[in-house]
């Protein structure tokens, strides 16, 4: 039985029509496999530099910022503030921050670019928890009579100094960690990229 020529014509344009379809949906699917691989805009976002505004804070003000799902305090620190860091090096762990947790940069006294602006990473570095401002002084602020400030851990009681400096027999082994940042002007810093580095 011979099959008549205008039925060829259609079967063969019927499988030329499905083939097609066929490689466009399979195209389809691998464009959009390959595109769930990729990281989405907002964990992108999430590893990127951010840029802060910092020219309402005052003394003895903090700002909190997210950066890399982590929390970055920026605090405008008073000239009291900065007198003081100077009376407690006898009582800190590393007063020198000679252990390498912060850029070139802020290895100094005051743990930072400009002494009254300090940039750290507000995680505790024993089990990384999340300290808590404490900017009295003296037995106002609830530690003891000879407390000039700082940050308390209230999972485990690490205490830092204004500068994120760890006290001597507490959990938290070391300071607190300096991320990389840099100014962009007098008013904005830029956390996730250092001086002359490039975005981390």
């Amino acid at each position: 039985m011979t099959e008549e020529p205008g039925n060829s014509r259609r079967r063969r344009f019927l499988t030329a029509i499905t083939s097609i379809l066929g490689l466009a949906g399979a195209g389809t699917l691998a464009a959009s496999f390959v595109a769930s691989m990729r990281p989405s805009a907002r964990a992108r976002a999430a590893g990127a530099p951010v840029e802060v505004d910092i020219s309402r804070l005052r003394e003895r003000q903090m700002l909190v910022v997210a950066w890399r799902g982590k929390p970055v305090w920026i605090m405008r620190r008073s000239q009291q503030m900065l007198d003081d860091l100077g009376t407690l090096r006898q009582v800190l762990v590393d007063p020198d921050s000679e252990i390498a947790q912060q850029p070139v940069y802020a290895q100094n006294e005051f743990r930072s670019i400009r002494p009254d602006i300090l940039v750290v990473l507000g995680v505790c570095t024993h089990l990384g928890c999340a300290p808590i401002k404490n900017f009295e002084r003296g037995t106002a602020s609830g530690l003891s009579e000879d407390w000039l400030g700082g940050f308390f851990c209230p999972c485990h009681g690490s205490k830092f100094d204004l500068a994120g400096r760890v006290y001597k027999n507490v959990p938290a082994p070391t300071n607190l960690e300096v991320p990389p940042h840099s100014f962009l002007s007098d008013s904005r810093i830029l956390i996730g990229t250092g001086r002359g580095e490039r975005a981390v």
